[in-house]
Order: structure tokens, then C-alpha cells, then sequence
């Protein structure tokens, strides 16, 4: 009998957990250490994923990737037994505060001590994602709880010591932190070292309880299952179950586009459409005029930098002040998507405020009178759902519409499997993980309009995973050094382009010879050990290829 390569495990780890998350999600319910939620995570650790780095190990809990996962669920949510995932059913008009996570946009209700409501309007990969996480936080729940007690089941000094602390912390006393990393490190299975550098981490990190409460709550809730049978258990209300797959939220929000450009006469007008962040357009169509004061040097680069740094001085405030009074229109979210959209009215922009580095048409703009329709990014799935409406002829009261798509523009963060954090990535086709769908296209970008700008620049096939944080480097080599020659990962590729190509090929909903640009920078590198997406953000260092990019982009929509 032939045996199965270690990447096979892992591919067949990551197909067994979808199809537990699948058909947990259709049931309803499940307990997290129940039958059901073992199967889950045995199938986690037997595939080790690289941005959970130890969690297989037994005694040691993985620090950097309980701050990544923390940074993308609600505060407070260590403290929980109950974890409800709802559709967007009213709880934004209620009184509860809103939690939303640093690094992910969710809506989250804390509606008592024990229970917390997650609200996943931006498809099955948000579900997928929370689901990962959660399963990795009692992953390492129970590592706490077998660390602070000793062989008769007895607490240990250390945890008595942790629980003085945090209780400290909640009354809002003082405590002594050099002793505090000592209890910590006992109970965490690390050295004094290690927990004292990710303290300081969890310290730094917006909208993320201290270390020392969210070691002592997790423990604290195994504790309780363990012992006392005050089980935790995760539900999916039965709006959220009816409304998946139905792009209500998709549909709501490129409704309201549509309105906007009907309203404004601009509906017919040629668009072209970028999925971006929020930022890099509009800085590079309307900084120099405001920050070109500020700095010598009139770089793109250099004068999103000085963005990047400024907090109080007004010069975000200023610079978007200055778009909105020469063709940028910021429409609000209201649909739940958590996607904004900016579009852009070229004739009104003054050609001295555009970056040097864009190549400005002013015949083609006087002729044309070209629309930008900047969205943020999607999730995964969504963004199948968001380009999917976007695409489809508009419903207006006389008859449809179709829109103008002159060009479709993706620049996306993602991993690269040759190079380095900062390189830029040219796809020529997504490959989609698990499925036997695969997008071939023709990329209007190519690796030579890069060259020499000192980053690097890869071309080839890129693979949609169904989660980032499902992926281990075993998988990933397959992908990359076998005949596939993958030469990053994302999780929005594949999707975008079947909403494509049901625009061109099947719907005839848009112009089949719209132009295609795909380029995404390397956010991280998972088959570099200390380069995945939990050792941390880009920073500044993203800047230059983010704005490369922005710049050849806008210069090829205007040739």
C-alpha cells in the first residue's frame, strides 16, 4: 500500500475540517470539547497549521499565535461560554456597544458576562475564519489548564499567584509585572524571556485584553468545563443559517452604487473598477497637494510615509477634505457588507495634485470622463458575492442596465512562496484549493512593468486557499515546487474571477474585452520560519509596493 505524503495529510486534514465546520454549521450548535469538536481538533493538529506555529505541542502555548487570533476576535471573548455567530438581526439598534476587532471588521455584542454575539454578514469564509480561531484558542485553553495544576489535580502556586494578579488588574491596582512574567511563564509552558517580549505585544495591541487576563480566563473556563461541567458551546442562529449563500448583503450594497451613479448621471460614464484599501488612490491622486509641503521630496513613497506617521496634525483630515471637494465621493456602508467604496470623478481632479509617478491623460479624461470605483477588501467567499452584483445588470424602474465596466483591478495583499515580505506578485491564473476550479486569464500587468524599482517582482500561478490559517508548509512546498509552480497564496483570486467570468461568458452582463490587472505585495512568506502573518504587519515596509502598484494601475487605466 502506497504511503501518503505528509502533504496529502494536510490536504485531507483541511477537506475533514470543512466538512465538520459544514455540517456543525448546518446543526445548529456543538460543544467545542463534545464529539464534534474534537473531530475538529484532532484534524487541527494533525495539521499543524504554520501561523499556529507550536499548537501541537503539548506543554507549550504558542504565544504569537494567540495575539494574531486575539487581534481578530472581540475583546473579551477569553472570558466567554457562549459563543452565538448571528446574521445582522437588529442588535446594531440596540444598546450594546459594538466590539469590532483590531485586524478584522465584525460587529460583536458582549451581552452579558458569559456570552458573546459575533455577527458574520461577509460570508462562509468569516465563518470559517472565526470557527479556525476559536478552535485554536480551546487548543490552547486546555495546554493552560493541564500547566497550572499539578499530577494530583491540585492548583499550583503559580496559578494562584496569576489569579491575585488579574484580579489586581480588574480592580485597577498595581502589581509587580517581573513577577507576574515568572507565574506566567509556568503556566504558559515558556521561558521568562518569551513571555515578558509577547506581554509587551499583547501591552501594544489595540482593542486586546493583557496576557495575564486572557491566560487566566482561558484556563479559567476549561477549568470550569473540566471540573465542574460548565460546558462552552458555539451556536449559529437560524437567520445566519438561511441567509448564507444568499448575497443579501452583496446585493444591498451594489444596489447602492448603482443608485449613487443613477442619481448622479453617471451610470453610463466608462468605469473602471479597483479593489484596494482605502488609502492608496486617494493619496495618489491628491497628496501632493497637501503633503508635498510637508516633505522635500515629492516620492510617492516618501509622501505616504509622512501619512503613514501623521496622527494629529489634521493631514488626513486636510488631504480628505481636499478629495471630497475635487471628485471623491466616500459612500457610507449601510448594508453590512464592511466595504467601504470610494469613487472617483477623473474630470474634477486637478492634474497638479496627481503623483509624478501616473502617467495623467488629460485627452483620454476630457473624452471619456472616467469613473474610479474603489472598494475595499473582501473576505475570502465575499468576494464572489460583491463582484457577482456589482457585475449584474441594474434593476432600474424603466428597464436594466448594464454597467460600463471599462477594466476590473485587483491589488491584494498576499503569501509568497519565493521571496520576501515587500515582493510583488503577478498572477497568471488562481488556482482554487480543494476544487478542481481554475481560473487561467489574461493579466494586463506583467513582471517586467516592475522592474527596477528595487522590490522583487514574480510572476505565475497563484493558489486561493480557503483559509490562511489553515495552511502548513507541507501543502504549500507541494504547490510550489511541484509542476503547479504556485508563487504566493490569497484568498480572493479564484472567486473574483468566477464572478468575472460570469459577467462575460454567461450573464454578457459586462464588456467581455474589459482589461484584467491582478498584482498583490507579500504581506508575509509561510515557508520562512518568522515571516508568517503572526510575526507581525508590513509596516512602513508595505508602503513602496503598495504605492507601485496604486501608481501603475491608474497609469494603465489612463493609457
Amino acid at each position: 500500500m502506497a504511503v501518503r505524503t505528509r502533504a496529502q495529510e494536510s490536504r485531507a486534514a483541511i477537506q475533514r475540517l470543512y466538512i465538520a465546520m459544514r455540517h456543525l454549521f448546518l446543526r445548529g450548535s456543538y460543544k467545542p470539547l463534545g464529539v464534534s469538536g474534537e473531530a475538529m481538533i484532532k484534524s487541527l493538529l494533525l495539521l499543524k497549521p504554520e501561523i499556529y506555529g507550536s499548537i501541537a505541542d503539548p506543554e507549550k502555548v504558542e504565544l504569537s499565535g494567540l495575539l494574531y487570533v486575539f487581534q481578530r476576535l472581540p475583546e473579551g471573548i477569553e472570558q466567554c461560554r457562549f459563543f452565538n455567530l448571528i446574521a445582522r438581526e437588529g442588535l446594531e439598534n440596540s444598546s450594546f456597544v459594538p466590539l469590532v476587532p483590531s485586524k478584522r471588521r465584525r460587529d460583536c455584542y458582549r451581552v452579558d458576562d458569559e456570552q458573546m454575539y459575533i455577527e458574520m454578514t461577509r460570508g462562509r469564509s468569516d465563518i470559517y475564519d472565526v470557527l479556525t480561531h476559536l478552535t485554536f484558542m480551546f487548543i490552547e485553553a486546555e495546554k493552560i489548564r493541564r500547566n497550572s495544576f499539578d499530577y494530583r489535580d491540585r492548583p499550583k502556586r503559580e496559578w494562584e499567584m496569576l489569579e491575585e494578579i488579574v484580579h489586581k488588574i480588574e480592580s485597577g491596582e498595581s502589581y509587580n509585572k517581573e513577577m507576574g512574567y515568572t507565574y506566567l511563564s509556568t503556566i504558559l509552558g515558556r521561558t521568562y524571556e518569551e513571555t515578558a517580549e509577547i506581554c509587551e505585544e499583547f501591552a501594544d495591541s489595540r482593542k486586546v485584553n493583557s496576557l495575564f487576563e486572557i491566560a487566566y480566563w482561558l484556563g479559567k473556563r476549561s477549568i470550569d468545563e473540566h471540573v465542574h461541567s460548565l460546558d462552552r458551546e458555539i451556536t449559529f442562529s437560524s437567520a445566519l443559517r438561511e441567509n448564507v449563500g444568499n448575497h443579501m448583503h452583496g446585493e444591498m450594497w451594489a444596489n447602492d452604487i448603482k443608485k449613487f451613479l443613477m442619481a448622479n448621471n453617471l451610470f453610463d460614464r466608462p468605469i473602471h473598477v479597483i479593489s484596494a484599501n482605502m488609502h492608496s488612490v486617494m493619496n495618489t491622486l491628491y497628496a501632493k497637494k497637501v503633503v508635498g509641503k510637508k516633505t522635500s521630496s515629492k516620492s510617492l513613497v516618501e509622501m505616504a510615509k509622512v501619512l503613514s506617521k501623521s496622527k494629529n496634525d489634521g493631514m488626513q483630515k486636510n488631504l480628505i477634505n481636499y478629495a471630497s471637494a475635487n471628485g471623491m465621493t466616500f459612500l457610507k456602508d449601510d448594508s453590512g457588507t464592511n466595504i467601504g467604496v470610494q469613487i472617483f470623478d477623473l474630470t474634477k481632479v486637478d492634474p497638479k495634485s496627481v503623483a509624478t509617478e501616473v502617467t495623467w491623460n488629460k485627452k483620454y479624461i476630457k473624452k471619456e470622463k472616467p469613473l474610479l470605483l474603489v472598494f475595499d477588501y473582501p473576505f475570502g467567499e465575499q468576494a464572489y458575492e460583491i463582484m457577482d452584483e456589482l457585475l449584474k445588470p441594474f434593476d432600474d424602474v424603466k428597464n436594466k442596465k448594464l454597467i460600463n465596466v471599462a477594466s476590473i483591478n485587483i491589488m491584494g495583499k498576499a503569501g509568497i512562496l519565493e521571496g520576501g515580505k515587500g515582493d510583488i506578485m503577478i498572477p497568471t491564473a488562481h488556482i482554487f484549493e480543494g476544487t478542481a476550479d481554475n481560473y487561467p486569464f489574461e493579466n494586463s500587468l506583467k513582471a517586467k512593468d516592475f522592474k527596477g524599482n528595487g522590490i522583487g517582482v514574480y510572476e505565475g500561478p497563484m493558489i486561493t486557499v480557503l483559509g490562511t490559517s489553515l495552511q502548513n508548509k507541507d501543502i504549500l512546498r507541494y504547490f510550489h515546487k511541484s509542476s503547479w509552480e504556485v508563487i504566493g497564496l490569497e484568498m480572493e483570486g479564484a472567486h473574483f474571477q468566477k464572478a468575472i467570468q460570469v459577467a462575460t461568458k454567461i450573464r454578457n452582463s459586462i464588456n467581455p474585452d474589459a482589461t484584467l490587472r491582478y498584482a498583490y505585495y507579500a504581506s508575509d512568506n509561510p515557508l520562512e520560519t518568522g515571516s508568517t502573518l503572526a510575526s507581525g504587519s508590513l509596516g512602513l515596509d508595505g508602503v513602496g509596493p503598495t504605492y507601485l502598484i496604486t501608481s501603475k494601475i491608474i497609469s494603465g487605466i489612463l493609457s
